[in-house]
């Protein structure tokens, strides 16, 4: 599409240029549908705009084109095979049209003059044929289209010969609907969509529009509103507080992670170590000399790749970055599924990232939110003015608690946006994992819901069944297309199988948020330690269901906001306690079976809450304690990797033996986590009162050598240097139902690990 420029000469006649067989006599007799084209409320413009091929007719014309030009003066066809030749206005101001003998050549083209003298030219979207496929439109309505991302949307491609931009977007419900863009004044008018039979999909093909154009969609209803959208299916978007959608960079994406990719699936198998650090890229850190400006995902390729390596994490899982229009919302309120938010710049750049994660060998997990979105009248909400996404029935299409919209997890089309959504991210942009949020919320109707404020299923249950059979699908999906990639759940309640195969009844999902396990840890250790006697039981109930799912351990976000302290503050005591606390906590995880999460801070002590509008308290690090907590996060990871016995066997009994499990008296717990050979067996053992154990007894049942690999009391991480000066030997007399026992120093609020290294 090219930009106005001077006409050549407004004075030349139309009966000059127009050459024989040529008319400015009106052909088409439908006024009706011309009225419809004009008002923009026709559902197949194609049918009237575009040439078109006549019968018999008593102008004797072959072809006649036709266009609708809003706020044109006059317009002229252009051809390959046709001189310029003026067009004749009819019926309404802006509707042009003309008959002709011979076939103009394709494309052609139409010369604008507007009332002020400007001219510019553009090629005619309505000569153009379909994009889509009988096969495309097929697997689109039965839900099935596992590459819709490639099918609906905004795509720069060639088509017939010509470069422009394809749009598609599913709104079955609409009367018309329209690209509108800067490229059209944001005029509804000019460019309507063709309707798709009965897929619900209308679709347009614009010459001359390139990567970087913004749009969006204007719906009219069948009640008569207008409604104008953003594309749901849009691989980027404005900046807040903008809303159009962006017509993305079609060069693809160059990857140097061929390594990392080779390697995932044995990499991510359940009895690796997975060490994840939780980051909100927004609040992780700022400019403070631009007065607290993002860091962009180039910036965050370089400084928080290299931060998390030299900590030993695994993998980063990212607070979602799905286009939102409220920083406030951390992501969890998407408007935008297929966009990396543009907060922290392109899609490229976020590839880039990935990429930079990848060659450092650290995995990118995405938080990922299909439970909900939120209601903005722009998105998707009532998107083609009926409730399509969501359910109709406010029982079972709103969360009143987050005031978000349900999706419709019964509809093929939603089921297979949403699908389609999680393959892009791992298609596209290479990720390893997705962390599903508020799986509950999904799997119950009665959800936070009163009685009477819900729909039983046709059972008369609770359960609700097409999101259970969505999950199901998801998961089947994702494994099936993407081998070794990992999808997670965050789900706290105990609906049985969520990580077991879908074949075995069970979801489908890769691991499960253990959060009784956080609940009750962090209950625990936030107790006064001369309290804790009588609650020993919240530190060792977890392992009564610890391999009933593949769990992992979180201490997220939702831990240390909203009034919840920051793990250093939920401890009791002074600072040496809390710090000391903090370390045994910790301690206490990377042994725990399962695998293992920490959220941003958490790995040096911030004081504070999280706070999502500034940067994590990176200061702090001048200070040893906070200092000496990072180090412990660091030697744990280490220890964590390198020690088969904590994480070959995660998810079942053969991989824990309770050593000390009933001494409450003391606090103290230990045991000891094994592996499949039989060697290299770790004892953890905790004390969780400010009170050294001396000489305190430990059954076991191998003889021979058990050498201290971590000690959370070491000066290194600010604690007070008690422990079993490096190893100690066993005891050849039984203790706890053991064959022998070790004689081990806990230090106060302290863990340390044992390693068997011979007998």
């Amino acid at each position: 599409m090219k930009k106005p420029k001077n006409a050549a000469s407004s004075n030349e006649s139309s009966s000059a240029s127009a050459p024989e067989g040529s008319s400015l006599k009106p052909i088409l007799t439908d006024v009706e549908a011309v009225h419809a084209v004009h008002q923009a409320r026709h559902w197949d413009p194609h049918t009237i705009l575009g040439i078109h091929e006549l019968g018999e007719n008593p102008l004797k014309c072959t072809y006649v084109v036709r266009a609708f030009l809003p706020q044109a003066s006059r317009v002229w066809l252009l051809g390959e095979h046709q001189p310029k030749v003026e067009m004749g206005r009819v019926f309404e101001d802006g509707f042009f049209e003309i008959g002709l003998k011979d076939h103009p050549g394709f494309p052609y083209r139409f010369l604008i003059e507007n009332p002020f003298g400007d001219t510019w030219e553009t090629v005619d979207p309505y000569q153009f044929g379909p994009v889509l496929g009988d096969v495309d439109l097929h697997l689109i309505r039965e839900g099935t289209h596992e590459r819709l991302f490639d099918k609906l949307g905004a795509h720069v491609i060639c088509h017939q010969g010509t470069e422009g931009v394809h749009f598609a977007v599913w709104a079955p419900n609409a009367e018309r609907v329209s690209v509108v863009g800067d490229f059209n004044h944001w005029d509804g008018r000019r460019n309507p969509m063709r309707t798709r039979s009965d897929s619900g999909v209308w679709e347009l093909f614009v010459p001359g529009l390139v990567a970087g154009d913004n749009y969006k969609y204007e719906i009219r209803t069948r009640d008569g509103r207008i409604l104008t959208k953003s594309d749901p299916m849009a691989r980027q978007a404005e900046l807040r507080p903008k809303t159009a959608s962006i017509v993305a960079d079609p060069e693809p994406l160059h990857w140097n992670d061929s390594e990392w990719m080779n390697a995932r699936e044995r990499v991510q198998s359940l009895d690796q170590p997975l060490s994840v650090y939780e980051v909100h890229l927004g609040s992780w850190r700022r400019k403070a000399e631009e007065e607290g400006r993002f860091l962009t995902y180039a910036e965050m390729a370089d400084e928080l790749v290299a931060y998390v390596k030299d900590r030993g994490f695994t993998h980063i899982e990212l607070l979602p970055i799905h286009e939102h229009p409220l920083d406030a919302s951390w992501g969890y309120q998407p408007t935008g599924y297929f966009a990396p938010t543009s907060r922290f710049g392109s899609p490229r750049e976020f590839a880039g990232f990935v990429d930079k994660c990848h060659q450092a060998g650290i995995g990118v997990i995405l938080d990922w939110v299909p439970a909900h979105f939120p209601r903005d009248e722009w998105a998707l909400a009532e998107f083609d003015g009926t409730a399509l996404y969501e359910h109709a029935d406010p029982r079972m299409g709103e969360h009143k608690d987050w005031g978000t919209k349900i999706f419709n997890f019964g509809r093929p089309e939603v089921r297979n946006f949403l699908i389609s959504n999680a393959l892009y991210w791992f298609e596209v942009f290479h990720l390893d994992g997705i962390r599903v949020d508020a799986v509950a919320s999904m799997l119950y109707l009665d959800y936070s819901r009163k009685p009477g404020e819900w729909v039983p299923n046709h059972f008369g249950g609770n359960e609700n069944l097409e999101a259970i059979d969505f999950l199901k699908k998801l998961n089947e999906t994702c494994h099936r297309l993407h081998p070794g990639i990992l999808t997670i759940a965050e789900e706290s309640t105990s609906y049985s199988g969520v990580s077991r195969p879908t074949y075995l009844g069970g979801l489908g999902f890769s691991l499960k948020w253990n959060m009784g396990w956080m609940n009750d840890t962090l209950r625990y250790v936030s107790l006064d330690p001369v309290h804790r006697k009588y609650h020993h039981n919240m530190l060792t109930f977890s392992i009564y269901y610890a391999f009933s799912e593949n769990f992992m351990l979180p201490l997220s976000h939702d831990e240390v906001v909203h009034g919840k302290a920051s793990l250093v503050s939920k401890m009791p005591g002074d600072m040496w306690r809390q710090f000391a606390g903090v370390r045994s906590l910790l301690a206490f995880q990377f042994a725990h079976p399962g695998k293992k999460l920490l959220f941003m801070g958490c790995e040096f002590g911030q004081w504070n809450e999280w706070n999502a509008e500034q940067s994590l308290d990176w200061h702090l690090l001048q200070w040893n304690d906070h200092k000496g907590l990072q180090k412990l996060v660091d030697d744990l990871n280490r220890v964590y990797r390198d020690e088969p016995a904590l994480h070959r066997v995660d998810f079942h009994w053969s991989g824990f033996e309770w050593l000390a499990l009933n001494d409450s008296d003391n606090s103290v717990v230990a045991f000891a986590r094994k592996q499949e050979s039989g060697q290299g067996d770790v004892i953890c053992a905790c004390n969780f009162t400010p009170i050294p154990r001396h000489n305190y007894r430990v059954g076991v049942s191998k003889p021979g050598t058990y050498r201290e690999i971590l000690n959370t009391d070491s000066s290194h991480y600010g604690g007070s240097n008690l422990g079993n000066q490096g190893e100690v030997n066993t005891v050849n007399a039984t203790w706890g139902g053991k064959p022998y026992h070790v004689e081990l120093t806990i230090p106060p609020m302290g863990v340390v690990y044992l390693r068997h290294e011979h007998e």
